[in-house]
């Protein structure tokens, strides 16, 4: 069996959505892993279906969840969400060498929550008539990994303690606006999805907080610093300060976010 970094490549550069899921969820996470070799990046990444189709985030608009085809539009984006997500996890666990075998196994379990995840939409997106990719979908997540593809503490500040923090603030509206018009099981999944995703944020806090003071960083100043470089988004409101502070964001963090 290719040692865990290896296997996380191959995943990576799958095209089918559900063969790249279930890979990823049968992965050995106390398999073998190298953490100090350096894999050689192929062309084409990540791996995904020609569908959806890929468009700018304007071009993406809700529809009203009332109707059949509104929830099916909002789960369609929430499954594609959560599939940019495990090629998120998969490609932080492969390309960023020398760091702790920790660090590659603690993504690499993310990548299979992440599966679960996309696995839980589609299937419920299943019964609604539709599948993945039959609605648009854009590609912000993955802009910011290339962005930061030279920096493994760019990555962990601004795709899990950033883009994905969102998602922490959007989770309990949406699960209202999903539960008022009777799909409760959209809100279960939606449940599911916000206790890992807490966990994942967590990592990202716990990872960049490690790497700032190993660089003898101030992380507060640091993730102002890369924000601007990298042209991160101002994360917006309302925001889950519970959320936030379970998964690790100290006050000083949390003021700043507050702050007009």
């Amino acid at each position: 069996m290719p040692e865990l970094r290896a296997q996380a490549l191959a995943l990576l550069a799958l095209t089918d959505p559900e063969e790249k899921a279930a890979g990823v969820r049968a992965l050995d996470l106390h398999g073998r892993l190298d953490a100090h070799v350096r894999l050689e990046e192929p062309e084409g990444l990540p791996g995904r279906p020609e569908r959806p189709l890929l468009v700018p985030p304007s071009q993406v608009r809700p529809r009203p969840v009332n109707t059949l085809a509104g929830r099916a539009t909002l789960l369609h984006a929430l499954a594609h969400i959560e599939f940019n997500a495990i090629n998120l996890a998969l490609d932080i666990a492969w390309r960023f060498d020398g760091l702790p075998e920790a660090f590659h196994r603690d993504w690499l379990r993310v990548a299979q929550e992440e599966a679960l995840h996309f696995t839980l939409l589609r299937d419920h997106l299943r019964t609604l008539g539709h599948d993945y990719g039959d609605f648009p979908g854009h590609d912000a997540l993955w802009e910011m990994a290339t962005k930061t593809r030279g920096d493994v503490l760019a990555r962990v500040a601004l795709v899990p303690r950033t883009l994905e923090t969102r998602g922490l603030d959007a989770s309990p509206p949406i699960k209202a606006k999903l539960v008022a018009v009777g799909d409760h099981r959209a809100g279960e999944i939606l449940d599911v999805i916000l206790r890992d995703e807490i966990g994942h944020v967590a990592l990202g806090n716990h990872w960049y907080r490690t790497l700032c003071e190993q660089r003898g960083l101030d992380p507060v100043a640091t993730y102002a610093a890369l924000a601007g470089t990298h042209r991160a988004p101002r994360p917006k409101g309302p925001f889950n300060v519970v959320a936030r502070r379970a998964a690790g964001f100290t006050e000083p963090e949390i003021e700043a976010l507050l702050r007009p």
